[in-house]
């Protein structure tokens, strides 16, 4: 039952992130954030959801800064990315212990799902939004997704270690 909320409640988040705007993502992203670390986040899991959302500024930053991504009107974070936008990666965080725990078992489907569903969210999102996608955004999001998976892979990997010997009594 917690795997298909956190799974729903992501969908949903995301949903209200595109559609709404800033705003609504201001609210509803951090909303979920909060309530996903203080009652299912494992231990250290606010780590991760860090490191997502830098890695947010700097990927869809980057690719802002070399017109990957075209933004119609809307206000900037840095002058980078919407807020909208830019929740989405902490957001993703949020998954990867949970809903998307069973994947990070088999490396290259992951990389091969993060290929797919990677461009994918963002062709969605665009079509949904005041957002421009150059012609070359979506296969370089596929390499990035794909290598960004795999990386979530190892990292899931010794995560799961660490805390299956601390879990072991002496």
């Amino acid at each position: 039952m917690a795997i298909a909320v956190n799974a729903l409640g992501f969908e949903v988040i995301w949903t209200l992130c595109v559609v709404g705007g800033s705003w609504v993502a201001a609210i509803a992203g951090s909303a979920w954030l909060v309530l996903h670390l203080k009652y299912v986040g494992k231990p250290g899991e606010w780590r991760l959801v860090a490191v997502f959302a830098l890695l947010g500024l700097v990927i869809d930053g980057g690719l802002q800064l070399a017109d990957g991504l075209m933004f119609e009107g809307s206000t900037l974070i840095a002058g980078l990315l919407p807020l909208w936008l830019w929740m989405l990666w902490p957001l993703f965080a949020t998954l990867v212990h949970h809903s998307l725990a069973w994947l990070w078992r088999w490396p290259w489907m992951a990389a091969a799902l993060g290929a797919v569903g990677g461009p994918l969210s963002y062709f969605a999102g665009a079509a949904l939004t005041d957002v421009t996608l150059a012609s070359w955004l979506l296969p370089a999001q596929a390499l990035i997704w794909a290598v960004l998976c795999l990386g979530v892979c190892r990292y899931f990997r010794r995560w799961e270690q660490r805390y299956a010997r601390e879990a072991v009594p002496d």
